[in-house]
């Protein structure tokens, strides 16, 4: 009879999970065969409390499944396989032991997922029922306040403490997501105003304060930037934080997190507020955008402290293709270190959770080094011309990582002076 009882012990445990205390928890947090998955949504693991915690952020050394990617809208067959990679690269496998932790609503999701999957040995950590989750080594992102859920965003517009835009290329005419549903009362922005056609390369300091002024953005304003194309907006933020505006922040999974979280939408046109005065005739953070002798600089460095990171596919970066139909040369910057990106010129897949989300800092860190990038450098982010790069370097601001910049222009701007060295094919 025993024994009949210890196998169905056994076997509710395999099949529905076993509760874990919070002394169990951290015996286990150093070993390697214990695997810490945060089940919540990846604002909260980046930092930000949204369920009435007494600590902010993740369990240290903790990886993350959010609930959230398991909605159907997200899981066409592209964001099934690349989930399903992106748990191996977790180190979720059959043989680790994996202690889910949330709320049993996102646990029980996750768990359901990996079971479907062959992972068998599950653990549940309850937040809501350990009271004294306190006792383990939580941390945040250094920055994670400039990356916002649609929660802060609300509350924010309802005390009017915050300006926000929709970014996008184009103009209101063809804006066709942002006449069809909007975030109330957040004007438009074409990108044609930050980088102008036919080039589309970085536009001069003076009318780029001129734009600022026609929007209605101050050096001292909070803004908040969202799209339906997440990318537009990072390309927007690091371009704001150049002219020196005081508070730049982007919606963590854009114009579809403000959805995801229940929120309305308005159609028609916002037209912005302009102003006089933007606050500064000059841009007031010149570090962060640097030019095509600011990128032949970071080449030359002899103190090995810096590095010139490309952030586009891996068929732009051996020269199979350029990425865009208005540049016709192919091949990478000579001394530049690939950083991987997507799988094509408008894609950031190895960046993104597969809801558009910010993918999680020890990941990006890992895949940096195993591509020869030391995150304790510094780095200045290129791609074709700044829209990946900008995001890339938006989410090391958000880790925290110091002194890192963007090559605007990027290979769009390189490739067109022949004198300058580019190299084509494998890498050895």
């Amino acid at each position: 009879m025993k024994k009949i009882l210890f196998l169905l012990v056994i076997l509710s445990t395999i099949l529905l999970g076993k509760d874990i205390n919070t002394d169990e928890l951290l015996k286990n947090l150093d070993n390697s065969e214990w695997i810490i998955v945060d089940t919540r949504h990846s604002n909260e693991y980046n930092g930000w409390n949204l369920s009435n915690l007494k600590i902010n952020g993740h369990i240290k050394g903790a990886t993350d499944i959010s609930s959230n990617w398991l909605d159907a809208k997200y899981l066409n067959s592209k964001n099934k396989d690349i989930l399903k990679q992106r748990v191996l690269e977790k180190g979720i496998t059959p043989e680790k032991n994996i202690v889910l932790y949330g709320t049993s609503k996102n646990m029980e999701k996750v768990k359901d997922y990996l079971k479907e999957n062959g992972i068998e040995k599950i653990y549940f950590y309850d937040l809501e029922k350990n009271k004294d989750y306190d006792k383990l080594p939580f941390e945040t992102y250094a920055n994670y306040e400039i990356l916002v859920p649609a929660t802060w965003v609300k509350d924010a517009m309802d005390k009017n403490e915050v300006k926000v835009f929709e970014v996008s290329w184009g103009s209101i005419k063809d804006a066709a997501v942002y006449l069809a549903g909007h975030i109330p009362g957040a004007p438009h922005i074409n990108t044609d105003g930050i980088e102008p056609p036919p080039k589309w390369m970085l536009n001069t300091d003076e009318n780029l304060i001129k734009f600022a002024k026609e929007m209605g953005i101050y050096k001292n304003d909070t803004v908040v930037l969202y799209g339906e194309d997440v990318m537009a907006s990072y390309r927007l933020a690091i371009i704001l934080k150049y002219l020196g505006v005081k508070d730049v922040r982007v919606l963590n999974g854009g114009l579809d997190a403000w959805k995801a979280a229940g929120y309305k939408t308005d159609m028609g046109i916002v037209k912005p507020n302009s102003i006089k005065d933007f606050g500064s005739r000059i841009p007031l953070n010149k570090s962060l955008i640097v030019d095509e002798n600011g990128a032949k600089e970071v080449l030359k460095d002899n103190k090995n402290s810096k590095i010139l990171v490309d952030i586009r596919s891996y068929n732009e970066r051996v020269g199979r293709e350029s990425g865009y139909s208005y540049m016709d040369r192919k091949g990478r910057i000579a001394g530049s270190v690939w950083g991987k990106a997507g799988t094509k010129s408008t894609t950031l897949e190895d960046y993104r959770n597969i809801d558009n989300t910010m993918r999680n800092g020890y990941e990006i860190i890992s895949m940096w080094s195993g591509l020869g990038i030391d995150s304790n450098k510094e780095l200045t982010f290129f791609c074709g011309s700044g829209w990946r790069a900008a995001e890339v370097l938006f989410y090391s601001q958000v880790m925290g990582l110091k002194n890192n910049a963007i090559y605007s222009n990027g290979w769009m701007e390189w490739s067109e002076n022949s004198s300058n060295p580019i190299e084509v094919g494998e890498e050895k």
